[in-house]
């Protein structure tokens, strides 16, 4: 871009984030890359939980650890920490005054937890009626569950993401990340930007109630489908593909591949490559309807045939031939790799405890209103004087006894 910077598509929004751990950190982070302000409350002296889950923890500029747990700082670039003791009268004042002057507010207490502190969406739509409020729990705000605790490990177990997750005689397994978390993370943030939309036009704010569960139901994609369309529950298929043959992971001479054969030229292609172009004329293989129904056939064909060679030698053979295939990077491969590299998916901030922090870049590219922070994940308080005396007006003495009194 040339000219004058340019701000984010959300540089009109602030949104003000109640939320701790991951889903509601994930949306408010996401918000924050897009230009909303977002303002993050925590508790004084302690935070966001996240804070303290390590090791590892950032270090600073000696190789000494900060209190800055890796976990923290994975979802909370760009925001602004402020510390407000919500359990005390003059906190939820403080809190209302910031909700009156936001355009969202993000939370993911227990149902009904926030009602007690004057904080529920009720209370503060009677300041700010066209206040966008998203709710984020494990269950939903209603329902027989609605009242349980909600962890991602459990969602993904009683979501069914655990059963299709595995080798088909091993454990189930979850996802190495918290799938559910992160996916309810985007979808509050897209169900809070199309509130937005409709308050735009229409004027109204609205309420958003967002669930683990439902989120990790939704996601299950042509899994679910599987089994609405047949009757029939999936299974475990370790790296294979339930629906397309071969698309799974294959043991080379010195490590892994993925081969993702998606169409049947793709797999005649990578027959004539292995020098077993005949494969692709059998007729329990010429098709992908076929290869799945004799998959049991076809895939100790072709381990044996990708045995034969080393990763690299597959990867340069068959990229030559347009058959997709790739590596199993270990994440300090990821981070070396030349495409990461050149599509600056780390970046580098100062930070105010380290000196600066790698972070993880945001990955939408605009051509008009660029996304991405701008300033790291906060430490703990590092904004309450800036936010309450700019943002409220809160004179230095007025905070000086908040301050003394324990409220921020």
């Amino acid at each position: 871009m040339s000219g004058a910077a340019k701000s984010g598509p959300l540089s009109h929004i602030r949104v003000l984030d109640l939320s701790r751990v991951l889903a509601g950190p994930w949306a408010g982070q996401l918000l924050a890359d897009l230009g909303a302000e977002v303002i993050k409350v925590e508790r004084p002296g302690a935070g966001d939980d996240t804070r303290g889950w390590g090791p590892p923890f950032l270090k600073d500029e000696a190789g000494n650890p900060t209190s800055e747990a890796a976990y923290y700082l994975s979802a909370n670039r760009g925001k602004k920490s402020v510390t407000i003791d919500m359990g005390s009268p003059d906190g939820q004042a403080l809190i209302r005054d910031l909700a009156a002057r936001c355009d969202v507010v993000l939370e993911n207490f227990k149902v009904g937890g926030l009602k007690k502190y004057g904080l529920d969406y009720d209370s503060l739509k009677a300041i700010k009626p066209n206040l966008i409020y998203c709710s984020i729990t494990g269950f939903g705000q209603d329902g027989p569950y609605a009242h349980r605790a909600g962890y991602d490990f459990m969602i993904q177990g009683l979501g069914g993401l655990m059963s299709l997750t595995g080798e088909p005689d091993g454990m189930p397994m979850k996802v190495g990340v918290a799938f559910a978390d992160i996916f309810t993370g985007m979808y509050s943030t897209v169900a809070v930007l199309a509130a937005l939309a409709h308050r735009d036009r229409t004027g109204e704010g609205q309420y958003i109630d967002m669930a683990l569960l439902d989120v990790q139901v939704a996601v299950l994609a042509n899994q679910a489908m599987n089994y609405l369309a047949s009757g029939k529950a999936p299974g475990r298929l370790g790296n294979a593909h339930p629906n397309i043959v071969p698309y799974q992971a294959f043991a080379t001479q010195d490590g892994h591949i993925i081969l993702a054969v998606g169409n049947d030229g793709q797999f005649a292609r990578f027959c004539a490559v292995a020098g077993r172009p005949e494969l692709a004329e059998d007729e329990r293989f010429r098709t992908n309807r076929s290869r799945v129904q004799n998959r049991a056939d076809l895939v100790p064909e072709v381990a044996g045939m990708v045995a034969r060679k080393t990763t690299a030698e597959w990867i340069a053979a068959l990229e030559n031939e347009a058959v997709p295939c790739g590596p199993i990077n270990t994440l300090d491969q990821v981070f070396t790799d030349p495409q990461v590299i050149y599509r600056g998916l780390k970046q580098t901030l100062p930070h105010p405890v380290a000196g600066s922090v790698d972070l993880v870049a945001c990955p939408i590219k605009f051509s008009e209103t660029p996304a991405g922070a701008t300033t790291p994940p906060p430490s703990l308080g590092q904004h309450t004087a800036e936010v309450l005396g700019t943002l409220l007006g809160l004179e230095t003495a007025r905070m000086d006894a908040l301050r003394e009194a324990g409220v921020i």
